[in-house]
């Protein structure tokens, strides 16, 4: 009997760490999961992350403001000695581009924790004339999972990513603006052909 009793409260026990053990399982494997999504990378081909974010004078800008449009969203900061140096070649293309085609917007979205003044005074100092965003929590750098500054993203006028670059680049230069024009001149491609043409880069 006693055997029988020993028995009956293992297979008791068994019944009740089994369903323990596959829920704690699947809690683990929803976290891993989870946290997999968290750092996926924003890549060519991906719909660019939808974000409502002020300007230096506190008005609200959408990224759905430019649909249509080809976006030039660029990431930097004060303190950034590499965007310092690249700042100067996008005021130029800005320039011109923006001279020549009116479907043609760049988004210089500041990283700064700082006040929009120290900002500003950045800006003025380099006598930049396009559009600069403030992210001072780091929220719209967090959805486009940014590793650093300066990181730009090219999309598309149907708000797909066309093209994604780390670190800085002479916008003054041909080859540098290669996607934007062809996207002006041509529209966009399919996501597909994004993704293609990343793969060669």
């Amino acid at each position: 009997m006693e055997n029988t009793s020993q028995e009956s409260k293992g297979l008791s026990n068994k019944a009740i760490i089994v369903p323990i053990v596959v829920i704690i399982t699947v809690v683990v494997l929803l976290i891993i999961g989870g946290q997999k999504h968290r750092f996926k990378p924003v890549l060519e081909g991906e719909a660019a992350p939808a974000f409502t974010v002020s300007d230096l004078k506190g008005n609200t800008v959408q990224l759905s403001d430019y649909k249509g449009k080809v976006v030039f969203l660029n990431f930097w900061a004060t303190w950034c000695k590499p965007c310092e140096e690249e700042i100067p070649s996008m005021e130029v293309m800005y320039a011109v581009l923006k001279k020549q085609y009116s479907n043609f917007e760049l988004l210089a979205m500041s990283i700064d924790s700082q006040g929009a003044d120290v900002v500003e005074s950045f800006a003025k100092k380099y006598r930049v004339t396009f559009p600069v965003l403030h992210d001072r929590k780091g929220k719209i750098k967090e959805m486009y999972k940014t590793t650093g500054v300066p990181e730009t993203f090219i999309i598309d006028q149907n708000g797909i990513i066309a093209e994604k670059v780390i670190g800085p680049r002479n916008w003054n230069r041909q080859e540098s603006v290669k996607t934007i024009i062809e996207l002006l001149l041509n529209g966009p491609s399919s996501p597909d052909k994004y993704k293609r043409n990343k793969a060669v880069y």
